[in-house]
């Protein structure tokens, strides 16, 4: 699986994602691209560091969203993508890109979808007052934060939570989820049925140190306390 990773900002789940790869922890993956939407994305440090080569296609140089897909599918397809994992991108997706790669498009939500979609969302939930706050990673579709769910995870939220100390929560869990749906996507266990997502061999029922469905995965269940 040649993977091409789009980021907007600093890319903390693109380096999971690396450190991932790295440890060996994703057989049959390498992020073939980095692509970013803004010139002075941290994300694309991160990838130069590790090596993986990077582009950038500034949105604001194209007259339509049309396309600017159409570049970014070039640039992708340019460096033998077949598999799209979006980190923090800040851009609703159209056909032209979601077309060239169909059921191949991922993307990392922290928020228990389909609550609290968009922009912002560790703040909206610590304002509404959850008790379960949380992350989705799911498939992509021309809808914001609305394709088919292949994995969420649980956290607590407490009444002294701000956005920031329970984004921090949320996101350790993205660090997981996310590369653990990366490698059951490589290892074709996924099947896609209108909405839903089934993972070939997965227990259902939840589990770990904090909950998510399905649940995970050596070695992405290990040192829960990491994640605390």
């Amino acid at each position: 699986m040649r993977l091409g990773v789009l980021v907007s900002g600093s890319g903390s789940n693109l380096q999971a994602i690396v450190d991932r790869v790295q440890a060996g922890h994703l057989p049959g993956v390498s992020i073939a691209l980095v692509l970013a939407n803004a010139p002075g994305a941290y994300g694309l440090v991160r990838a130069t560091k590790a090596g993986v080569a990077t582009a950038c296609v500034d949105h604001r140089e194209f007259s339509s969203r049309q396309a600017f897909d159409a570049e970014l599918v070039r640039r992708l397809q340019d460096a033998g993508v077949d598999t799209v994992a979006l980190a923090g991108f800040m851009r609703i997706l159209t056909p032209v890109f979601l077309d060239a790669f169909p059921g191949r498009v991922l993307n990392i939500h922290p928020a228990i979808l389909p609550a609290f979609p968009g922009v912002h969302a560790q703040g909206q939930q610590a304002e509404y007052g959850v008790r379960l706050a949380g992350c989705t990673v799911h498939f992509v579709d021309e809808h914001m934060d609305h394709g088919p769910i292949i994995i969420q995870a649980a956290v607590p939220a407490t009444p002294q939570d701000t956005a920031q100390s329970l984004g921090e929560r949320i996101l350790a869990l993205e660090h997981r989820i996310y590369p653990q749906a990366l490698a059951w996507l490589a290892s074709g266990r996924i099947t896609v049925r209108g909405r839903q997502v089934e993972v070939a061999g997965a227990d259902y029922a939840g589990g770990g140190r904090y909950w998510t469905v399905p649940t995970l995965e050596p070695p992405f269940d290990a040192d829960w306390a990491a994640a605390s």
